[in-house]
């Protein structure tokens, strides 16, 4: 592949703009500065970086975030930062898509692809596919409340009572939650129905997908595509 071509799949801008950067010695090929726009390069195998920033080729981005406090999960945002705007821009051209959404309030793992089919994969209702999220509750978490979770509660405008997948107390006040639907609210709403309140929200799995300890608030990193298990 040529070095401008790659450069403009990964995000970097037009064809155009691709070789100016190039010409302009913004870029290196393993180590090494390239100015040639032409030069064929291994896409698979070769690292290189744009304006001192090191990346690697990669056909389909897969991302996990660990999402802050004050960002919506949103392109365009209404009444606070979107969780895009943590990203740089050349995953922005690429198209990034969140996995699903998280309220402006809760925190924790966020996927995110430009890859349609791993998107739904991971959003899709009827996958059913497991997200944990350790709530922090306004009261003390009885044993009533958490049975009722794990028995099912009935939601308003829903006509069966949906039960979480899995429900441990951490302490007092918290407890870690496993739910396989996708609906709006769905924890907070599920929490209130047994008769309790969420204080505080955090996702920290989806799927086989674990949120790195590592991660700070506001940082991304790469991660390999896995499928879910089958519905």
């Amino acid at each position: 592949m040529k070095l401008d071509r790659l450069l403009q799949t990964q995000g970097f801008g037009s064809r155009r703009e691709c070789r100016a950067r190039v010409l302009a010695g913004r870029v290196l090929v393993d180590g090494v500065a390239a100015d040639d726009p032409d030069l064929e390069v291994d896409a698979a195998n070769c690292r290189f970086s744009v304006d001192g920033v090191e990346w690697r080729y990669r056909e389909r981005a897969y991302l996990a975030l660990n999402k802050p406090a004050g960002y919506e999960c949103s392109h365009r945002p209404q009444f606070h930062p979107s969780v895009f705007s943590l990203l740089p821009p050349s995953l922005l051209a690429r198209g990034v898509q969140a996995v699903g959404r998280l309220d402006e309030d809760t925190t924790g793992l966020l996927l995110l692809s430009d890859d349609g089919q791993f998107i739904h994969a991971y959003s899709s209702g009827k996958r059913r596919v497991p997200k944990v999220y350790e709530v922090s509750a306004k009261h003390a978490v009885s044993d009533e409340q958490v049975a009722a979770l794990l028995a099912g509660v009935q939601l308003n405008d829903e006509p069966e009572p949906i039960a979480a997948a899995d429900c441990v107390r951490l302490d007092e006040k918290r407890i870690r939650l496993t739910v396989t639907e996708g609906k709006y609210h769905l924890v907070k709403r599920m929490v209130a129905a047994a008769g309790n309140r969420v204080e505080a929200l955090h996702r920290v799995a989806v799927g086989p997908y674990v949120l790195p300890q590592t991660l700070a608030p506001g940082q991304w990193q790469w991660i390999e595509p896995a499928a879910p298990a089958p519905a």
